[in-house]
């Protein structure tokens, strides 16, 4: 067997009923192989071996009272994977889905994706499975807090920076920041993605969002195109999917559809955002309100948006939420690229199904790093003293999207194949981690 063979072996092994993690280790040990293979020095530092295996991996109760006054339990974690080249950064997630092998696996893209920024930050990630949807102003601060009380002797400004994922947005971080200044009498810039009143950034809440059209309209430039004049179909109705779908329309593309995990909606005229704002952040409302408020929009009921036409389609929801069979329905429709802004949106099978048919298609790795570019950004302004403008935070997120693309485009062609940008953000974020590691020694 190859060295890359029996670690996945090995990994498969220690982490068995974790597939969302093996789904993310698999696609990095395929799409790097040339690279281990070009050099010996990666098996001699077993860099495959410990670049798998998180530093640490943090599982806490979470005890919290609600409305009725009983006592309830949820389960909190935080896997600080990678601090090779900066602290571990990556968010918190809510949501009743959460276990250790998606944390792991969000951990351990972490590492890469935050590598391909360019900038001074590790891997990590957390979260919870308790389900903020239906629950009180007063129940989701309870539940911060006591999460915060466990998590706050693990983490800090040059040790683990978390940020807001799935159900984590301004409220909660702001609620979390609070019982961390309580507990440690410190005021410094531990979470990322706070309110502009206390230490937040410009453009941050719109940055993943931008960050991905950004980049997909680098893809399309390099080949002669724009996603100007283009038909777009958007998944989620979040922030990445809102802000990804105002970058878009301002750009000149038309968005059709934003979803939740009741349906979605397809407006032939092009998305009202101003109404899905109102729907989603300010009435924390379901997305099938839409419908009733917009003439000749249409609601469809636990369906996908995949199989409507598009030019481009950009899935900003969850992982794996584009099948194989999405995919073949939207090649069969003719899209031209394809952009993740989720988390791993796409099945294996899926992405094979894309680069068959020679879709463009930038992974996620490359394609959402812009909200936590802006993150690093939001770190940096912390450890100023600092306040930028909007304009020049969204200045310098076009630079490092432009840096990803540029990164990804190079590592492709040198050891895989032009346009195979899953290979080429895989191999890049890989190199300067494993050349970081190397020269710090075991």
């Amino acid at each position: 067997m190859s060295y890359i063979d029996n670690v996945r072996a090995s990994v498969a092994a220690r982490n068995e009923g974790q597939p969302e993690f093996m789904q993310a280790v698999d696609e990095v040990l395929t799409t790097i192989k040339p690279v281990i293979e070009s050099d010996p020095v990666y098996e001699r530092n077993a860099i495959l071996e410990r670049i798998t295996e998180p530093d640490r991996q943090i599982m806490f109760r979470v005890p919290w009272t609600d409305d009725k006054g009983n006592m309830r339990v949820n389960r909190g974690f935080r896997v600080q994977f990678n601090n090779a080249i900066g602290p571990y950064k990556g968010g918190l997630r809510l949501h009743p889905s959460v276990n250790l092998s998606i944390i792991k696996f969000l951990g351990f893209e972490q590492i890469f994706k935050n590598s391909l920024t360019g900038l001074p930050i590790g891997g990590g990630k957390g979260g919870s499975d308790f389900d903020p949807k239906g629950k009180s102003e007063r129940e989701i601060r309870e539940f911060c807090e006591s999460f915060m009380t466990e998590l706050a002797r693990h983490i800090g400004a040059d040790t683990d920076v978390p940020a807001g994922d799935i159900g984590v947005g301004g409220r909660e971080i702001g609620y979390m920041f609070g019982q961390y200044k309580r507990i440690k009498n410190i005021y410094e810039g531990v979470l990322t993605g706070k309110g502009l009143t206390y230490g937040g950034s410009l453009a941050r809440t719109e940055a993943t969002g931008y960050g991905l059209v950004y980049i997909v309209e680098n893809m399309l430039n390099a080949h002669s195109d724009s996603i100007k004049g283009k038909t777009v179909v958007i998944s989620g109705s979040g922030n990445v999917a809102i802000y990804a779908a105002q970058k878009a329309q301002s750009l000149g593309a038309k968005v059709v559809s934003v979803s939740d995990s009741n349906g979605y909606i397809y407006d032939k005229n092009g998305i009202k955002l101003d109404v899905v704002k109102q729907i989603k952040e300010v009435e924390r409302g379901r997305i099938k309100e839409y419908a009733d408020r917009v003439k000749g929009a249409e609601y469809h009921d636990g369906g996908k948006v995949w199989n409507i036409k598009c030019d481009v389609a950009l899935p900003c929801a969850t992982q794996n939420e584009i099948s194989e069979a999405d995919a073949k329905a939207l090649i069969s429709n003719k899209v031209l690229a394809v952009g993740e802004g989720a988390n791993m949106p796409s099945s294996t099978a899926a992405i094979e199904a894309f680069q068959k048919a020679k879709v463009l298609f930038m992974p996620a790795k490359a394609a959402n790093a812009g909200g936590v570019a802006v993150s690093a950004l939001e770190m940096s302004q912390n450890s100023q003293r600092l306040s930028w403008t909007f304009d020049e935070v969204d200045e310098k997120l076009k630079g490092i999207m432009r840096g990803i693309f540029e990164k990804t485009t190079e590592a492709a062609v040198k050891y895989a194949k032009p346009d195979d940008y899953v290979s080429g953000a895989n191999i890049a974020g890989f190199i300067k981690v494993a050349e970081a590691m190397i020269a710090q020694g075991v």
